[in-house]
């Protein structure tokens, strides 16, 4: 890794970002920070500008202003250096039909040196082909298209992987095959993955962070919790007892709770600090030394696509409104 990198915090950093075809703004003024070795999802609905940034940031597409930088390089100034480690799934990826996937991932290692033949085996077995490799791609589904595109993409080692929609095709099973192998790739390996998509709950389970993105804006982008809970990572409880009275003056005096209130469902508690089972369990024991029965403890589990549909049935009743 170059010392450039290792000094980078972005593995994608842009700056006012704007496209535009004739009349149509693609992209308005983009801002966009994507992690290094973190999965993120870039997310929003079909038309968004999704694809347009994915062909502007590889340099296929030029930008009408504003700044990039891709792996700590400036693009598309430096666009031959900061591609040599991207491996990239521009919408459906395209093979030699008439060939096997194997023969078109050897095509491919053929133009890129000998120590890319042998990644070759690994990458079908990274992706789940390695028994059908031997067959012609035009008899593959399109998840098994897509799956070889992703293997295509891991024999450049790629610090960052930019893919387009890349669970189309795929069954259930192969989803949650593909959200194992991001989960190892960044969790493993250290790679960047970056995946264009509008399926928000294949997202949210797939993404460490996100930015939500429509009408080409940058509505809202953070932490997946962070987006769910509205802008702040908010840990929350709902809790049954038996005596709400004196479970509100207890929890209201508590160090470890933001705030506490009636529900429907009981109690809905806002814990201060990380949350997690730790603090849960604390709640529940200064409740129990309090003389109350807790009968029913549970985490709330903020929802994305609420988050998201809040935005845009906002964005649609005021177009102008377009910071989260």
């Amino acid at each position: 890794m170059s010392d450039r990198l290792r000094a980078v915090e972005f593995a994608i950093e842009t700056h006012g970002l704007t496209k535009r075809f004739g009349e149509r703004t693609a992209l308005d003024g983009i801002d966009l920070r994507v992690p290094r070795a973190s999965a993120f999802g870039f997310l929003g609905p079909n038309g968004a500008g999704k694809t347009t940034i994915i062909r502007t940031l590889l340099g296929l597409t030029s930008a009408n202003s504003g700044t990039m930088e891709v792996l700590g390089h400036p693009m598309p100034l430096e666009r031959a250096q900061a591609l040599q480690r991207v491996g990239a799934i521009v919408e459906e990826p395209r093979f030699h039909m008439h060939l096997t996937g194997r023969e078109n991932l050897r095509l491919i290692a053929a133009v890129r040196g000998p120590e890319v033949h042998e990644r070759i085996a690994p990458a079908l077995a990274r992706v789940g082909l390695s028994e059908r490799a031997g067959e012609k791609v035009k008899s593959y589904s399109m998840g098994m298209r897509q799956r070889l595109g992703v293997a295509r993409c891991l024999l450049a080692d790629p610090l960052l992987l930019i893919l387009d929609e890349p669970t189309n095709g795929l069954d259930p099973g192969g989803i949650q095959e593909f959200r194992e192998m991001i989960r190892a790739m960044v969790e493993q390996e250290g790679r960047t993955v970056f995946i264009s998509s509008h399926l928000l709950d294949e997202v949210e389970r797939t993404c460490d962070a996100a930015a939500i993105v429509d009408r080409g804006k940058i509505i809202t982008q953070g932490t997946i919790a962070e987006l769910a809970g509205g802008g702040v990572a908010r840990h929350e409880l709902i809790l049954g007892v038996d005596d709400i009275e004196q479970a509100l003056g207890t929890l209201d005096a508590s160090e470890l709770v933001l705030e506490a209130h009636r529900s429907d469902e009981g109690i809905r508690v806002v814990l201060a600090g990380a949350g997690g089972a730790e603090s849960a369990a604390r709640v529940n024991t200064l409740l129990v030394n309090a003389g109350v029965g807790v009968a029913r403890l549970e985490p709330v589990r903020h929802s994305l696509e609420q988050r998201f549909l809040e935005i845009t049935t906002r964005l649609d009743a005021n177009p102008e409104e377009v910071k989260a």
